[in-house]
This record gives C-alpha cells, sequence and structure tokens, in this order.
C-alpha cells in the first residue's frame, strides 16, 4: 500500500504543478481538519495519507518554477493528510544527496527526486530504493531512473523540446542561436541545446550565462554575447528567468531577436518585445 499511495500523491503533484501559477531550509507541509472535509478534490479524505510522510530532495530553488512544484506538493499533500518535507539544494549535488540520506533516516514512505546531476545523486536515489522506500524523479531523471529502481519519471525528454525550439525559430527565419543556460551540469538543460542544434538549420552558439539569483550576470553576459557576434539573432533561455533576461539584453545591446523559453513565470504571462520581433515561448510542461 505504501508504493500506491506515494503514486497517488505524485500524481496530484503533477497535475497541482500544471495548473498552478522555496527556501533555503528544511519545511514540512501536514494536512489540516478533522479527517472528513477535503481540500484538492471532494472524493479524497483526508485519512488516505494519515500517518505517512514524503519526502521532496530535489536540486530546487526559490525561482517561479520550483514554487510552483512546491505549491502542488503543499496542495497534495493537505488533500490527502500526509505530511510532505521540501528540501530544496538549490542546485547543489552534495547537498541534495545529504537531503537523500536524511530523508532515507528518517524513514520515508516515499523521496521526490531530481537528477539533474545524475553521476552525483543517482547512487543515493538507489540507495532509498535499496533500503525499501519508494522513489519517483520529477523535472530530471528520464533517462535514469528504470536504472536506480524508481517507480516512475513525471517530466519529459528535453532532447524533444529543443527539437520544437529548432524548428520554432526555423520558421520564423532565424539563422544563429545562443542557446543561453542558467545552470552548469544539469543534464536537462544541455539536451535542451542539444535537442536544438539537432533540428535547427542555422548554427547554435552555447553558453553559460550565470545563476539565475544574479540577474545582472546573466544580462550583462548575454548582453556582451551579442556585442561580440552581431550573427546571432536569436536566444534560446533554457529556464524561465535566463529567456526573460535574454529580452533585457537585446534591449540593452539594441538588436532585434527572436527569443524563446521554457516553463512558465509571472514575467512571461504576457508577450514583450525585442526590437521589431515579439518573442516566441515554449513551454515543456503545458
Amino acid at each position: 500500500m505504501k508504493r500506491l499511495r506515494f503514486l497517488a500523491i505524485l500524481g496530484v503533484i503533477a497535475l497541482v504543478a500544471a495548473a498552478c501559477g522555496s527556501g533555503e531550509t528544511t519545511e514540512a507541509t501536514t494536512g489540516g481538519g478533522d479527517g472528513a472535509t477535503t481540500t484538492a478534490a471532494d472524493d479524497v479524505a483526508l485519512s488516505v495519507g494519515s500517518g505517512l510522510t514524503f519526502y521532496m530532495a530535489t536540486h530546487s530553488d526559490d525561482g517561479v518554477f520550483w514554487s510552483v512544484v512546491k505549491k502542488g506538493a503543499e496542495d497534495a499533500a493537505a488533500a490527502v493528510g500526509a505530511e510532505m518535507v521540501w528540501s530544496p539544494s538549490s542546485n547543489d549535488p552534495e547537498r541534495q544527496v545529504q537531503d537523500i540520506e536524511a530523508a532515507v533516516a528518517a524513514g520515508a514512505d516515499g523521496i521526490g527526486v531530481s537528477l539533474a546531476n545524475p553521476t552525483a545523486v543517482a547512487p543515493a536515489a538507489a540507495a532509498a530504493v535499496a533500503a525499501g522506500i519508494p522513489v519517483v524523479t520529477l523535472n530530471s531523471g528520464v533517462n535514469d531512473y528504470q536504472d536506480i529502481g524508481a517507480i516512475t519519471h513525471v517530466g519529459q525528454t528535453e532532447v524533444v523540446a529543443g527539437n520544437g525550439a529548432g524548428l520554432r525559430f526555423n520558421d520564423l527565419g532565424a539563422t544563429k542561436v545562443l542557446c543561453v543556460q542558467q545552470e552548469q551540469g544539469n543534464v536537462g538543460l544541455e539536451e535542451r541545446c542539444e535537442g536544438l542544434v539537432a533540428t535547427f538549420s542555422g548554427e547554435v552558439v552555447t553558453q553559460f550565462v550565470g545563476l539565475d539569483s544574479s540577474p545582472d550576470e546573466q544580462i550583462n553576459t548575454i548582453a556582451a554575447q551579442l556585442a561580440a557576434d552581431t550573427d546571432i539573432d536569436a536566444v534560446l533561455g533554457v529556464g524561465p528567468n535566463v529567456a526573460v533576461r535574454a529580452v533585457e539584453a537585446g534591449t540593452q545591446a539594441g538588436r532585434d531577436l527572436f527569443i524563446g523559453g521554457f516553463d512558465i513565470s509571472t514575467d512571461r504571462s504576457e508577450e514583450r518585445r525585442v526590437g521589431k520581433e515579439c518573442r516566441s515561448r515554449w513551454s515543456p510542461y503545458h
């Protein structure tokens, strides 16, 4: 029953994360009410997850993307009366491994894990499975979840997402795309750029431009690359924040660009323009 309950809860997480709009410390959310009240769905009793504790040990930060995932996890836990422990590692693989090991030591009833850096994190996730704890990978891990024995993966094939971006840029008439990344060593982000290369008919330049926590660095780095290479007529940001900062960089550089991005953020809820062209947008989860 532990495995089936975990699947049900993660299913709610996936649905809420897709429908809705973190911090540095570990946080816990518990379901409230008297066992008869429901929150996410009228037909889900809070007693279903009573006494169960699930951990979300991912590479998450407090940005716009992971805030949605956290909200979904909180709502899922409340819907079934379970406890959810949110453990953000802010793209630090060593810290993420420690969070997974802590979840195992605490006797977690299930763990949600992202494998942005599978070389560093997968062994800890596999150890959790070996300890008899159901594990689900999410966001990053589609290539590795079966190898570690996870139940399933919640996410997509990032290469295919990048393929779609390349085809869209072809349709727009772009000739040279700057693919900008906000994390180093994240296989999912790398695969988005690789997918772009595979289908785009022009040239692709891939560059790490700084972390999302350093917006000025991202803007200045992208602007400098645009100034150094006037043939670049398009930018693909492999995350929501870096795509918005590419808009600012294009404005700063005085360039007309096609700009695309992944994921959802409040800054991307309306069309923005750089020069004469509207930026195009792709979302891998919607």
